[in-house]
């Protein structure tokens, strides 16, 4: 059969068959990715004017919040496009692209995840040490060592997801180009390759979720001993919030790309997709935000000032 995508690309599919709640999936979209921008615009914000978050935790969090920015501007802005524009067309490259630079955003998500972890395991098992540990250069690296990470996570995906003959029907039951559905499409078993890429990914997520836990269990153990009860608050206000980011994100990452997939879509899938590309960046802010004092606290300091400038 001949390789449809070189000529035609791929059909996205909708939220919905009917036109209305079409619309209507479509406009909640456009909420959350409001919201999931806002919220992580403030993080970045707040975070850069703000002296009293000039610390290696708060540097990781705002390179979060820009790669989560990143990451849901990937998606959401073109399925909200051809939900109220009516098209669910998307050219070969356009769609490679679009895997190339999710795979990226993603892969460079969980390893900043994990040198998050890190941090916090650091800064409170081995304070006296932090400072010389997690100094302005290291800081410097694993930021670079994290978009390094992605970059080559998203080539070799996307290279041995595209390097697959297509044929068939080119529908794409998702809103995205995600990699799972595109397999589906494929003429025989030539994406052993890429189910090679995608589990060995796979693993490396499972070593950094690990790796992650290992460190939250050093943590804990570290905080239940402390005899001061606002140390051990303020402990748990700034690791929980960023451990159940790493569960949400991971887990259902993981198990949506791992779990066999059907032929007909299901609702599950959808809920899982949705779950690991949109709620993350849009819960994140208000994860860090309400739960962390001293980013409240300079969240205020930022709308003083603004009612301040207003006011003059």
């Amino acid at each position: 059969m001949a390789n449809f995508t070189t000529m035609n690309g791929f059909l996205l599919v909708g939220f919905s068959a009917k036109p209305e709640l079409e619309i209507l999936c479509a406009s909640l979209f456009l909420v959350l990715y409001l919201v999931a921008l806002t919220g992580n615009i403030l993080i970045i914000t707040v975070t850069s004017m703000d002296d009293s978050l000039y610390s290696p935790m708060y540097f990781f969090l705002k390179h979060l919040s820009f790669l989560d920015i990143c990451y849901i501007s990937v998606t959401v802005p073109r399925s909200i496009c051809n939900s109220f524009m009516h098209t669910r067309s998307i050219s070969l490259w356009e769609c490679i692209l679009q895997c190339l630079a999710f795979t990226l955003c993603g892969s460079a998500e969980v390893a900043t995840l994990t040198v998050m972890s890190y941090d916090r395991y650091v800064a409170i098992c081995l304070p006296l040490r932090y400072e010389i540990i997690m100094n302005a250069n290291t800081c410097i690296h694993r930021i670079l060592a994290v978009w390094i990470s992605g970059v080559i996570s998203g080539v070799m995906h996307t290279s041995a997801t595209f390097s697959i003959h297509f044929c068939g029907a080119n529908i794409i039951h998702q809103f995205f180009c995600e990699v799972p559905q595109l397999l589906k499409l494929t003429c025989s078993k030539e994406y052993v390759s890429e189910l090679g890429v995608t589990g060995f990914l796979s693993l490396v997520a499972s070593l950094c979720f690990l790796f992650t836990g290992f460190s939250y269990t050093r943590i804990f153990s570290t905080v239940l001993r402390s005899p001061s009860a606002e140390g051990r608050a303020k402990a748990f206000s700034t690791c929980l919030p960023h451990l159940a980011v790493v569960i949400l994100f991971l887990s259902t990452a993981v198990f949506e790309f791992l779990k066999p997939h059907s032929d007909s879509p299901t609702a599950l899938d959808f809920l899982l997709t949705l779950s690991y590309t949109v709620l993350p960046p849009t819960l994140n802010p208000m994860i860090y935000s309400l739960k962390n004092r001293a980013v409240k606290a300079a969240l205020k300091k930022v709308v003083k000032r603004r009612k301040a400038y207003l006011c003059c």
